[in-house]
């Protein structure tokens, strides 16, 4: 991350052509804040501005106060602002419309129906989503684009379309998402897209992180990645650090000099000229008042206004009883495997603790006796850094009786599915030597066309279903990427039943597995087999997008919700001032609306002085969540001889 410039000076434009600011990094930071609080501040400054989010699970309505949705919207009181939260369901189809309709005059309808076939791949989803973003990145009427992005793992695969999906237009023929020459036009966009991303004069690139070692390991990885793509990361706004005047009692104090020394390795390892930090508030931000602080302090040097005594309208003497909101019992019986494998789902917007919970429980389900894997599929993963132990892409043992750990590899996923691939189609030809078809011919088709970038979202979900066949596990744990990927993930198997090639010059070449999906399916549609929980720390945001997908969850793919994790709870023995004492009533009120909203057990799990890292602390922590001390032990196996 190299820079001699300020904040403000790489944000603000500096010439005539249309510039663009994208913000990324681990979800649950705070860059859907900075985003709109960088396009309030550029529109305030007179320059016609637009702010697009492309994160599957926007929160843009619940910032400004008002419904934003999949069309361009005026942002109400603030002149030059506009935005749009790109809905990929929507976007998919506008793209197989637009992409139908010009050959509908050219073609006839067996033609026409083979390409609306082509246009029904799960495949149309990214690209179509990815297009929208390309539209705005081609939008002369704005001074700036301001790009509230996906979760870290998933912007890079964004940056990384332009020079995927041009290389699948050089071929020429048909793509896994419809004829090449349907798209041949996109192609000098998504040139100027790759030539755009790459230009620091036009492109600022910025990351948003919490003040801890895991928040600045992962900024370290995806800039890396993004330099591999040449694209620049020039900027840096460590956000949510708690206030000096508050830290009174040594558990806060503590916490306070662990992040006061990320901050200071950030001014090391990146650049500080080009740093920002923004203080913990008592209450959440939004509105405009908010927003405007947040933006003065990054971009005009102003000192961040903390009202400590009173900052928001949350009532304090209407305390919930928060240990009545637990149900121990409940939560330990939808984790407890019966007579076959349970497999646990932890997810919800990232930042919220999903992988430290999911491997807490595991520790504890190892510890009770069962037989556990824990599989992250969360291209940010750091269960490594949580175990302190490598973790591979296939399950390995991590030096803890009864369990395994598993990460999924892109790469490595992808050449198994290419291979798996490769072999069927062999194998359907050899042995037929009377056969019309040139064999090599047919296998340098399915080889060329396993170079799609839709390949790799085939290949993972191909990974993802093989832990179902895991044999010997009583309980498999999966700490899943943030929410709207997860959804993405689980939608999956439907979508891709039935849909078994890559295009039609690969018909039939991958192994068909509709009975195998359909298995998937029904085992995760099964609350005695499947529990999935939603992790969220007690706020509007997380909460409203954990229920929003727990709806979605339940209406596009039939799975209910088990329980909900309810993170980071302030302890109560700590904190004794007005500022925890409004944040703890705010979480308090908000723990009360889980209840009601999800109606489902809560498991509450405490903020702790440091991250648990190791088993020691793993599971030490895992004896504070609710439920997971209440893990009954694994009956011995009677062995009669």
């Amino acid at each position: 991350m190299s820079t001699d410039t300020t904040p403000r000076e790489l944000v603000e434009p500096s010439s005539d052509d249309t510039e663009f600011v994208f913000f990324s990094g681990k979800g649950g930071v705070g860059k859907s804040t900075v985003s709109c609080a960088t396009a309030t501040w550029l529109a305030d400054n007179d320059y016609e501005t637009l702010l697009v989010t492309t994160d599957p699970a926007p929160n843009l309505s619940d910032i400004f106060g008002q419904q934003i949705g999949h069309e361009v919207t005026e942002i109400e009181g603030i002149e030059n602002l506009s935005a749009i939260e790109i809905d990929p369901d929507t976007a998919a189809e506008e793209y197989r419309q637009e992409t139908i309709e010009p050959m509908r005059q050219l073609l006839d309808d067996e033609e026409i129906e083979t390409i609306e076939e082509q246009l029904n791949s799960p495949c149309v989803d990214e690209i179509a989503a990815f297009d929208n973003f390309v539209d705005f990145m081609d939008s002369p009427e704005y001074d700036v684009v301001v790009f509230d992005t996906a979760p870290t793992g998933h912007t890079i695969r964004l940056m990384e379309l332009p020079s995927d999906w041009n290389a699948e237009l050089e071929k020429g023929g048909s793509t896994c998402i419809g004829p090449a020459a349907s798209m041949e036009d996109r192609k000098d966009q998504y040139e100027r897209a790759i030539d755009t991303l790459q230009d620091t004069e036009r492109t600022t690139f910025g990351f948003v992180g919490k003040p801890e070692d895991s928040s600045l390991d992962e900024i370290e990885r995806s800039a890396a990645d993004l330099g591999e793509l040449g694209i620049e990361s020039q900027m840096l706004v460590v956000n949510g650090y708690l206030p000096e005047s508050v830290c009174e009692d040594p558990f806060f104090e503590g916490k306070r000099e662990d992040e006061q020394a990320a901050i200071e390795r950030a001014e090391t390892e990146f650049n500080a000229d080009a740093m920002a930090t923004y203080p913990l508030q008592p209450g959440e931000i939004a509105g405009l008042d908010l927003l405007s602080d947040v933006a003065g302090v990054i971009y005009d040097g102003e000192n961040a206004i903390v009202d400590v005594g009173s900052a928001t309208d949350v009532e304090t003497d209407q305390s919930v009883d928060v240990d009545a909101l637990a149900d121990p019992e409940s939560v330990a019986d939808r984790v407890t495997p019966g007579d076959d494998t349970r497999y646990l789902f932890f997810t919800g917007k990232g930042g919220v603790g999903k992988s430290t919970i999911a491997a807490a429980s595991a520790t504890k389900l190892a510890e009770a006796g069962y037989e556990t894997l824990v599989v992250t599929t969360d291209p940010a993963a750091h269960l490594e850094d949580i175990f302190g132990e490598p973790v591979g892409h296939e399950p390995t043992s991590v030096s803890q009786a009864n369990l395994d750990a598993a990460r999924i590899d892109q790469e490595k996923a992808l050449e198994e599915y290419r291979t798996q691939v490769l072999d069927h189609v062999t194998e359907m030809y050899e042995d037929k030597e009377d056969t019309q078809i040139d064999v090599d011919a047919a296998i340098a088709n399915v080889e060329e066309e396993l170079e799609s970038p839709c390949a790799e979202e085939m290949a993972a979900l191909e990974k993802f279903v093989s832990y179902f066949e895991e044999d010997g596990y009583d309980v498999v744990v999966f700490d899943t990427a943030p929410t709207g990927h997860t959804l993405r993930l689980l939608e999956l198997p439907s979508d891709w039943k039935g849909f078994m090639d890559l295009g039609s010059l690969t018909k039939g070449a991958a192994p068909a597995k509709g009975d195998q999906y359909d298995e998937v399916i029904e085992t995760m549609q099964d609350p005695e087999r499947t529990s999935f929980a939603f992790v969220m720390y007690p706020e509007y945001t997380p909460m409203m997008e954990a229920y929003r997908a727990a709806e979605d969850l339940e209406d596009q793919v039939g799975i209910e919700t088990a329980f909900v994790v309810a993170n980071y709870l302030l302890p109560e023995e700590y904190g004794d001032n007005a500022f925890f004492a409004n944040r703890r009533a705010q979480q308090e009120n908000y723990l009360d609306e889980i209840k009601d909203r999800f109606e489902t057990p809560m498991m509450l799990a405490p903020l702790r002085r440091d991250e648990p890292v190791g088993f020691e602390e793993l599971s030490s922590f895992g004896d504070e969540i609710t439920g997971l001390s209440a893990l009954p032990k694994k009956e011995p196996e009677v062995t009669i001889s």
